[in-house]
């Protein structure tokens, strides 16, 4: 948690003027320049960070007796309601097709404007990751971590967010 915050301060210092830095924009071209046959692969993952996930997963765990899982998922769920928007007015930034511009290729139905930091996405599967892992068997622990990197990359690769969008998000959502 504490290293959670420590790199969201570090990005909202960053992204406080709205503007992308070099490293970051070549971070971004370099993963939404990916190859357009990857979009059908990777955009089902970005689904899974979708904030309906926790409620839904909430269900499950109760169905299976899980209520302290169930509990920490609907907790999550309205932390992550609540946190992304306490960031956002702290520091905001424009979707990539606004802060990177017309070099961004957009794909599916993602827009070029609106609010892009941080990642709600990004916020919701880094929490749900957290939650979950630990009732996982333990060999399956990374594939959580795994999910949360997919999710993340997807997002950045179908030109909805910036990297510290999705890293910062990851990290509120730990």
């Amino acid at each position: 948690a504490v290293g959670g915050l420590a790199v969201l301060a570090i990005g909202v210092v960053l992204v406080r003027d709205g503007a992308v830095p070099a490293w970051e924009r070549s971070t971004f071209e370099a993963v939404n320049g990916l190859p357009d046959w990857l979009y059908p692969v990777l955009w089902p993952f970005q689904q899974l960070g979708v904030v309906i996930w926790g409620p839904v997963l909430a269900l499950v765990a109760l169905v299976t007796r899980r209520y302290r899982l169930a509990v920490a998922l609907v907790g999550v769920t309205v932390a992550k309601l609540v946190l992304e928007r306490v960031v956002k007015a702290v520091a905001t930034r424009e979707r990539p097709g606004t802060s990177i511009g017309s070099e961004a290729e957009l794909r599916g139905d993602v827009s070029a404007g609106g609010e892009s930091f941080v990642s709600g996405h990004a916020v919701m599967v880094a929490a749900i990751a957290c939650v979950v892992a630990p009732y996982l068997p333990r060999r399956w622990r990374p594939a959580a971590w795994v999910l949360v990197a997919l999710v993340m990359v997807g997002r950045v690769y179908v030109g909805a967010h910036n990297p510290l969008d999705v890293v910062c998000g990851a990290a509120l959502g730990v």
